[in-house]
């Protein structure tokens, strides 16, 4: 989160790190100017968008050049590392307080008072093109992926907290949410396929429809299936095509073979994170939306048809107070291994978890320095308080065959017998017809997870990961619990 830094020390801090006295100084005159115009006695009725806006870039605009002046940030000394910091924090602030005062305006006009649907990454680039200097540009971004993540500033932080202020709003970030439970547009083009052949290779996903069933099976191998920006679109694309398809009646989410040396032969569910490309720089902090808007999102709530308006408008602006009109099915995940990180996340949003005797589940997000998705809202339903605490805050491992880990997965059976477990599942839940599932899953999500607490829930998500994505921390829990230099991709 934005740390307050006190007027009286940010000077001196400044001029510790060996900056400009003047430029140091105008920087910090705007800010003061700003925090006055947008203070919590100031009146906001006054507020300008288009003032506003100027300030804040000239703000922006001045701290990234006063950043320009200080060597890469892994290679600055404590004092110009500290003056960094102040920078960041500060320009941080600006940005805050201009989106506190004009996230929902500007969304509303971006998507035409909400006749738009929007994805994430289109949204960020259509605001980025209203604000420069304020949001970053996909041509700025581009320039700053080739930086490891040590050696950033932080561009994206400014993501984070224009995400966090739309999502703040009940009514731009409901519309957001429900703009993201869309199928992809790849995902429309590739049913026809599926339902042509019954298979779709996505790359580093893959579907198959067998009888009533749609299988889906991650292939990210070389890095044990772990999740990156390279896996994130085509899983969310498969797990649409396994919803759209008329003759499918549920889902099973499964890990590919992998060929590592250390675990040569067998399944394995999902290592989480690609933690070699967030050290590298590689990863980008819109991924991380992506995936609890997007994927985690339509397992646990489904897709959202399209609704044409009066006009023949795709609108989504539908009264918020209606019952969620999903399009969902049941999902089964087998764990094969484990399931780390962003693997366990997926087994809190499907219906049934199938393991192996040996599988385990963990969240380890401490040791690596972020916030693991929804789970700090979720894993408290299935084991409790106390025990998600020390889950997510002290490594704890719910190993599958144990009481604790048996209240993740469902079944728990030998290696050899999973197959079989998955084929019964399978015929039992198919066999009862299941023409109430999608009914019994929105009536649970009533008391469980309604759409606002879902909501609310990512209005602080978004610009805490920011921060700790870009935060100096992660880079050192990398390098002291992943030997992060030593990997390559």
């Amino acid at each position: 989160m934005i740390e307050t830094i006190p007027a009286a020390e940010r000077l001196p801090r400044l001029a510790a790190g060996g900056l400009p006295k003047e430029p140091a100084g105008k920087f910090l005159r705007l800010i003061a100017d700003w925090e006055k115009a947008t203070g919590l006695h100031a009146d906001r009725a006054t507020a300008s968008l288009e003032s506003d806006q100027r300030t804040t870039q000239a703000i922006c605009i001045e701290g990234r050049a006063l950043l320009g002046h200080m060597p890469l940030r892994s290679q600055r000394s404590a004092a110009q590392k500290d003056a960094g910091h102040v920078i960041v924090q500060l320009t941080a602030l600006a940005c805050w307080r201009y989106f506190r005062r004009h996230a929902a305006a500007l969304y509303a006009t971006i998507t035409d008072q909400g006749r738009r649907s929007l994805r994430v990454g289109e949204l960020a680039e259509e605001a980025a093109m209203r604000l420069p200097g304020i949001l970053p540009s996909e041509t700025e971004l581009v320039e700053e992926a080739r930086h490891t993540q040590a050696d950033k500033d932080g561009l994206e932080i400014a993501q984070g907290i224009f995400f966090s202020h739309v999502l703040a709003d009940v009514r731009t970030g409901s519309h957001l949410i429900r703009s993201m439970m869309r199928p992809m547009p790849e995902s429309l083009a590739a049913l026809v396929e599926l339902r042509r052949t019954g298979k779709v290779d996505l790359g580093t996903a893959r579907v198959e429809v067998k009888g009533q069933t749609g299988y889906v099976t991650l292939h990210n191998e070389r890095y044990l299936n772990s999740e990156d920006d390279t896996t994130v679109g085509p899983l969310e694309a498969a797990v649409d095509l396994v919803l759209m398809h008329p003759d499918v009646r549920m889902g099973v989410l499964r890990g590919s073979v992998v060929d590592h040396p250390k675990h040569k032969g067998k399944r394995i569910f999902c290592s989480g994170i690609n933690l070699t490309r967030i050290y590298q720089g590689k990863q980008t902090y819109l991924s991380f939306l992506y995936r609890q808007l997007g994927l985690h999102a339509k397992l646990l709530r489904g897709i959202l048809p399209a609704v044409i308006d009066a006009d023949g408008a795709d609108s989504l602006d539908a009264p918020l107070n209606e019952p969620e009109e999903t399009l969902e099915k049941l999902w089964v995940a087998v764990v094969e291994t484990f399931a780390i990180g962003g693997g366990c996340q997926l087994l809190l949003v499907v219906d049934h978890v199938i393991a192996d005797t040996g599988a385990y589940f963990s969240l380890p997000a401490r040791k690596e320095g972020i916030i693991p998705g929804a789970s700090n809202m979720r894993l408290p339903r299935f084991v409790g308080e106390r025990l998600a605490r020390e889950a997510i805050l002290f490594d704890r491992i719910f190993h599958a065959d144990t009481p604790e880990g048996r209240m993740i997965a469902n079944q728990v059976v030998k290696p050899e017998e999973i197959d079989r477990a998955v084929d019964e599942c399978i015929a039992n839940a198919v066999g009862s017809g299941m023409v109430s599932a999608g009914g019994n899953r929105k009536a649970m999500r009533v008391q469980a997870e309604p759409l606002e607490l879902f909501r609310s829930y990512m209005t602080t998500y978004a610009v805490e990961q920011a921060f700790c994505h870009l935060s100096e921390q992660l880079v050192q829990n990398l390098e002291r619990h992943w030997n992060a230099k030593a990997r390559k991709l």
